[in-house]
C-alpha cells in the first residue's frame, strides 16, 4: 500500500494517539514505539515496536528495521546522542535532534532561553545534592519549586515554603526524575495571575501561533485548560516575541518544522519563560474541540510539509482531565453515556490505557459554549459524570 511517507513515533501515550489519527488522516504509515505494549498510540498505529527509549541500541534497530522518513519523539526521555547521530545520517528527527536534546534536561532549555536568549524568566539554581539545594535556596529564596531537570507530568515537582521542606522536596524529586542523573532546579516561585500554553507552529511558510491557552494544574499536573485565555496585546505581543525566538533556536540541522508547546507565567504586563516541549501538549487537547485544525493536525501537517494556515482561529472551549486515584489493570468506565448527555457540545476522549495509576489522566472530558469559563463548567461536569470502576 502507498503512504505519503513513514512515522517512527517514539512514545505512545494519549498525546501520540491523536497524533497517530492525524497523521493517518493525511495518509501516513505509523509505527508506534513505547516501552510497554499495547500503550494508547499502538492501538491505532500500522504497527508497534516495545523498547526503552533510553535503549541507543534498540532506538537504531527500529529505525533501520523501518527506514522511517520522520522520526517523531512524544516524551523526553530518550537517548537523544543516538537521535543526533541518525539526524547526521539524513533522517529527518522532528523538529531536530538539537530540539530534543535541549528539552529533554530543564537546564538546558533554561539556560538557552536565560542566557543565551535574554528571555525573562524566574531566579534559578541548579542542585545536585542536597547541600546544594540548601545553598541554591539562598538565591532564589522562599517560596521556591523543586523540580528533577529530567520528569514529566509534573512528577517529583514540589512548592517549598520554609527551609524544614527542603530534605522532602529533595527527595521526592529524585525520586521521580528521569534518567540517570540526580539533578533538579530549584526555581523562584512566581506569583502570576495566570499561566498559558501558546502552541508555537513553525512550518514550511514560516511560523503560526494558535490563541493563548489558560490552564490550572494540581502537583504540577494540567487538570484543565481553556481556550482562549484573555490577554492583553501587550502581554500576547511579548509571549509570540519569546516563542518565535526560542522556537527558532531550536533548529539546529534539522528543519526544525512542527508544533512546539511554549509555557509561560503572566503578571500584568509582564511575561515570563516556564518551559517548552517540542510537541503537542497536554493542554493542548482543548484544541480538539477549539479549532478546525487541532495541535496534533497542525503538528503532522508541519512535519510533513503541509500547509499551514498563518492565522489559526479558535472558539471558546475547555477540557478537564479524568484521573485515576489507585493502581489496576481490571476496570472499566461508567457514565459516558451520562457525561455526553450533559449538553450537545461536549465530547469525551478516552485514552485507552492499559492500568490505572494515582492520578493518572485516563481520558479527558470536552465542550465549547459562548464563553470559556461556561466552557470550562461544562467540561468539568462532564468529567465529574465519568467514574472508574475498577474490579480486582
Amino acid at each position: 500500500m502507498a503512504h505519503i511517507a513513514t512515522i517512527l513515533l517514539l512514545g505512545s501515550g494519549e498525546l501520540g494517539r491523536e497524533f497517530v489519527i492525524s497523521a493517518k488522516r493525511l495518509g501516513a504509515r505509523v509505527i508506534a514505539c513505547d516501552a510497554y505494549d499495547d500503550a494508547p498510540a499502538m492501538q491505532l498505529a500500522d504497527a508497534r515496536e516495545v523498547f526503552s527509549m533510553l535503549d541507543g541500541k534498540a532506538l537504531r534497530a527500529a529505525v533501520e528495521k523501518h527506514r522511517t522518513d520522520y522520526i517523531v519523539p512524544e516524551i523526553e526521555a530518550i537517548r537523544t546522542e543516538v537521535l543526533a547521530d541518525l539526524e547526521h545520517e539524513g533522517f529527518n528527527i522532528v523538529p531536530s535532534a538539537h530540539a530534543a536534546q535541549l528539552t529533554m534536561n530543564r537546564d538546558a532549555i533554561r539556560d538557552l532561553a536565560a542566557g543565551e536568549l535574554g528571555l525573562v524568566t524566574s531566579k534559578y539554581r541548579y542542585a545536585e545534592s542536597f547541600e546544594e539545594v540548601e545553598a541554591a535556596v539562598s538565591h532564589t529564596g522562599f517560596p521556591c519549586v523543586i523540580k528533577p531537570v529530567m520528569s514529566s507530568s509534573g512528577k517529583g515537582q514540589s512548592k517549598v515554603e520554609a527551609e524544614a521542606e527542603l530534605q522532602a522536596a529533595w527527595d521526592y524529586a529524585v525520586a521521580n526524575m528521569r534518567g540517570d542523573r540526580a539533578r533538579v532546579i530549584v526555581e523562584e516561585f512566581i506569583d502570576f495571575d495566570y499561566e498559558i500554553t501558546l502552541l508555537t507552529v513553525r512550518h514550511k511558510q514560516g511560523i503560526s501561533f494558535c490563541d493563548p491557552i489558560g490552564h490550572r494544574q494540581e502537583r504540577g499536573d494540567y487538570q484543565e485548560s481553556w481556550q482562549p485565555a484573555a490577554m492583553s496585546p501587550t502581554a500576547l505581543g511579548k509571549a509570540q516575541d519569546m516563542a518565535a525566538k526560542v522556537v527558532g533556536a531550536l533548529q539546529g540541522n534539522g528543519r526544525g518544522w512542527g508544533l512546539y508547546g511554549v509555557e509561560f507565567f503572566v503578571r500584568g504586563e509582564e511575561v515570563i519563560f516556564s518551559e517548552l516541549s517540542p510537541r503537542p501538549h497536554d493542554t493542548g487537547m482543548v484544541t480538539l474541540v477549539s479549532q478546525d485544525l487541532s495541535e496534533f493536525d497542525l503538528h503532522a501537517r508541519a512535519i510533513l510539509g503541509l500547509p499551514v494556515p498563518a492565522d489559526i482561529a479558535s472558539c471558546p472551549a475547555a477540557s478537564a482531565v479524568i484521573l485515576a486515584d489507585r493502581d489496576s489493570s481490571n476496570f472499566v468506565y461508567e457514565g459516558l453515556g451520562e457525561a455526553l448527555d450533559t449538553l450537545e457540545d461536549v465530547d469525551v476522549r478516552i485514552f485507552g490505557k492499559p492500568v490505572t495509576r494515582p492520578f493518572r489522566r485516563m481520558g479527558v472530558a470536552l465542550a465549547t459554549a459562548e464563553d470559556t469559563d461556561e466552557a470550562r463548567r461544562i467540561a468539568g461536569d462532564a468529567a465529574g459524570k465519568i467514574r472508574i470502576e475498577y474490579r480486582d
